[in-house]
């Protein structure tokens, strides 16, 4: 780490929470703080805006999603709910006895969520889809463009065509434990995080593989740049990026590794939704914003041992909020 990050922290407005913060969202105009009980806290990003608790769970919060004008949350009530920055909720489904434990948002409205083994698909027009995979979900993520899902799974990914009625799904596999699972902004490549410490990706076209190892822990937390020219990462004591310019992806290619912390690891990344810029936070609760190009670091929150669990952008790139495990919040509005 460069001995001296200039800093924005004093302009960070802090926030506190009775509850950890388990996801992070901007819808419109207000930022969603989701916490670990099933409530989420509204506020807005005017100075002296304050929050605004919202119960949308009856027990915890296992998975959410948000497209920036709503957020869908699934809970270990069974439900799986919609919230809007006004404050309103709707229920979008329910499995009486069961986890929710991945939601997805796809084009035109729809939604995918998952419990147990199977993943089901809602559409703002027609009935619900549901699809039966060998193990328990691991991850859902709704192609670019197409009403298409990826489901990830032990053994692989299935990618499934919903409104295909009869069509078996498209098997792209790999032997271990699928759990996390994204789509580049291009829909050319494939990628999943694994139970081991390392990730799995696949070019669609034609199922080519690429394994992106040599992590000293699981990676939780990834996410492709606006561009889609790289894949950030968690799971290492930096941010590690994975190259996708070139047809093949990363294979045969370093990644690029930045805000290394001698001291902790990276628990969430962020890409800026425009500009090459990520926002990266510690296990130690420090929260880092980092160009791209050149490295450079900007400190948005120092050290205090209160693992950060959270970040989101603004659409616009025009604000940035971070959550940590023990209910603390920042946002700042540029």
């Amino acid at each position: 780490m460069v001995s001296a990050p200039s800093s924005l922290t004093s302009k960070v407005r802090p926030l506190a929470f009775e509850t950890g913060i388990v996801a992070l969202a901007f819808l419109d105009s207000k930022v969603a703080f989701v916490g670990t009980d099933g409530a989420v806290f509204l506020i807005g990003l005017e100075e002296g805006a304050t929050p605004v608790a919202v119960v949308v769970h009856q027990g915890g919060v296992l998975s959410a999603a948000s497209d920036g004008k709503r957020l869908v949350t699934g809970g270990d009530d069974g439900r799986v709910m919609e919230l809007l920055s006004d404050g309103s909720t709707r229920e979008l489904a329910q499995q009486k006895g069961r986890w929710i434990d991945r939601v997805a948002l796809g084009p035109d409205g729809a939604v995918a969520y998952s419990a147990g083994k199977v993943a089901h698909v809602l559409q703002a027009k027609g009935e619900a889809k549901s699809l039966e995979v060998p193990s328990t979900v691991g991850g859902l993520a709704f192609a670019p463009k197409g009403l298409r899902l990826a489901v990830a799974h032990y053994g692989g990914v299935s990618l499934w065509f919903p409104n295909a009625a009869g069509a078996k799904p498209e098997v792209y596999g790999w032997k271990g434990s699928h759990l996390g699972v994204t789509f580049s902004p291009d829909g050319r490549f494939l990628v999943t995080t694994m139970q081991e410490p390392a990730l799995h990706g696949w070019r669609v076209v034609d199922g080519a593989h690429m394994r992106m190892s040599g992590y000293p822990s699981r990676v939780k937390s990834f996410a492709f740049t606006a561009d889609g020219k790289w894949l950030a990462t968690s799971g290492s004591g930096e941010a590690i990026l994975w190259p996708f310019q070139a047809k093949d992806g990363p294979m045969g290619k370093e990644p690029a590794m930045l805000a290394p912390s001698p001291t902790s690891r990276v628990t969430v990344v962020a890409p800026h939704p425009k500009d090459p810029v990520i926002a990266i936070g510690y296990e130690d609760g420090m929260v880092m914003m980092v160009r791209i190009s050149d490295g450079a670091e900007i400190l948005l929150r120092a050290p205090d041992t209160d693992p950060v669990t959270a970040i989101a952008w603004h659409g616009s790139g025009g604000a940035v909020a971070f959550g940590t495990e023990k209910g603390q919040g920042g946002l700042l509005a540029f």
